[in-house]
């Protein structure tokens, strides 16, 4: 006759067979390559100084940083929108501008610190590594690059849990790597290249799951 307790340990033994097998995550050995498309045009994002060139005219010229709210202030015109355009087309609006001032002014528009772009550009880690981060993306970096800038993980790391976000025709999809085979048995097959944006967590250990 079995008895509540051996009743509730086979309950949670099945339960634990069943939570492991289905993780509900497909293998990142399903997620798509890094991407090898032609990056876009620039576009002029918050916090980007830019360097306005108007020629023959260095009272109108200047170097600038956009606004939180997405403008800059130009002389003559007041508050432009900035953030989202490209420098050629931001260039040519503020050419048009300044035509009603000055006779056919030349303006020519760069962006000499792309500070929102390095800003999206970054890669995070989260959950159980010794020191989560936010780091600037590298090409080439791949998830044990990431890893290691962290410290590694911690003894509560659920490593062959640990879960890739990407970004994939605009919304996030995850994935899940076994960092505990790269980590420990050496097995990159899981050590796959980033790309911008790419977010790694590494979730705690689980008692239910039989890891504690």
């Amino acid at each position: 006759m079995m008895t509540a307790k051996h009743v509730f340990g086979t309950l949670l033994a099945a339960l634990v067979v069943m939570l492991t097998g289905c993780s509900g995550l497909p293998s990142s050995g399903d997620m798509p390559p890094v991407s090898t498309l032609e990056p876009e045009p620039y576009e002029i994002g918050v916090g980007d100084t830019i360097s306005i060139h108007v020629w023959r005219d260095p009272e109108l010229s200047q170097s600038i940083v956009v606004r939180p709210d997405g403008f800059i202030s130009m002389p003559l015109m007041g508050d432009v929108k900035a953030e989202g355009k490209e420098p050629e087309a931001l260039a040519s609006e503020i050419g048009t501008a300044l035509s009603e001032y000055i006779r056919t002014p030349e303006v020519t528009v760069m962006v000499t610190s792309p500070a929102s772009k390095e800003f999206r550009n970054r890669i995070r880690i989260t959950g159980q590594v010794a020191q989560p981060q936010s780091v600037a993306y590298q090409p080439g970096m791949t998830v044990l690059d990431v890893v290691l800038i962290a410290g590694g993980v911690t003894d509560f790391a659920a490593e062959d849990r640990a879960v890739l976000h990407r970004q994939i025709d605009g919304k996030y999809q995850s994935f899940s790597l076994d960092l505990e085979a790269v980590l420990e048995d050496g097995d990159m097959q899981t050590n796959h290249p980033l790309q911008p944006g790419d977010v790694i967590s590494v979730p705690r250990k689980a008692l239910f799951r039989g890891e504690l």
